[in-house]
């Protein structure tokens, strides 16, 4: 499912509550439902498009195409706004994860603000640099954190590296997280 950023509402748009079934019909026509919905946590660069984009059969979800196409994502570069801004959007995208669980969906993302992982995936450090790197030189990068927003990536590992304290799982790799996670579903 494709959806362009100018499909998107304004940041400064009202929203509501309304019936999404047909959202959500939708992307259970291109991705996979299961008996058992998951949310996997990943930093910006951890290889969650990738593994997405590669998979045989389409199980996992892009976070950002779920928040997308659910307008919990608002247009622009909104993961550049003021903490308080951001912190909302992901409040919404947590409303959305759930739902999405509920309904049997697998999803691979980044936004997180109060709900509990189902796991997370924080790659060796030298490996996750790489990762950043290849973006840094993607001219087609779609805005994910690069190597020059370092920092932010490392608060990012740090405040995921805490849900370990909750009793969710850490993995090195989202192939691992998915592997691990989909052998527990029954």
């Amino acid at each position: 499912m494709i959806i362009k950023d100018t499909d998107l509402l304004d940041e400064n748009t009202p929203l509501v509550f309304t019936d999404g079934t047909a959202v959500y019909k939708r992307l259970a026509s291109e991705y996979k439902t299961h008996k058992k919905g998951f949310f996997i946590l990943a930093p910006s660069g951890a290889g969650k498009t990738y593994f997405v984009d590669h998979q045989e059969t389409k199980n996992w979800i892009d976070g950002d195409t779920l928040w997308m196409a659910t307008n919990a994502h608002p247009r622009g570069k909104w993961w550049l706004k003021p903490l308080e801004a951001i912190n909302e959007i992901e409040r919404r995208s947590d409303v959305i994860t759930t739902q999405a669980k509920r309904m049997g969906f697998w999803i691979i993302g980044v936004d997180c603000y109060s709900i509990l992982p189902d796991g997370v995936v924080i790659p060796d450090l030298e490996t996750h640099k790489e990762y950043l790197q290849i973006r840094t030189d993607d001219p087609n990068n779609d805005g994910g954190q690069a190597i020059d927003r370092l920092d932010g990536v490392l608060r990012a590992r740090k405040y995921m590296e805490s849900f370990a304290e909750k009793g969710v799982p850490i993995f090195k790799s989202v192939a691992e997280a998915a592997n691990y996670l989909a052998s527990t579903e029954n």
